[in-house]
């Protein structure tokens, strides 16, 4: 595998992840859930409108 594939596979799977936490968000604020999240190393609970 060349560098420009392994970058364009790099790329496409950032924006794979980037769209699973958005619809993760989405999928919190349809069912008032919250989202257990790291924050400067510890563990939080937040509501989607604090993120």
């Amino acid at each position: 595998m060349s560098d420009r594939e392994i970058a364009d596979m790099q790329q496409r799977i950032d924006k794979g992840i980037q769209l699973a936490q958005q619809r993760l968000v989405e999928r919190s604020r349809l069912f008032h859930t919250t989202l257990v999240v790291t924050r400067k190393g510890h563990v939080v609970e937040l509501l989607p409108e604090e993120l």
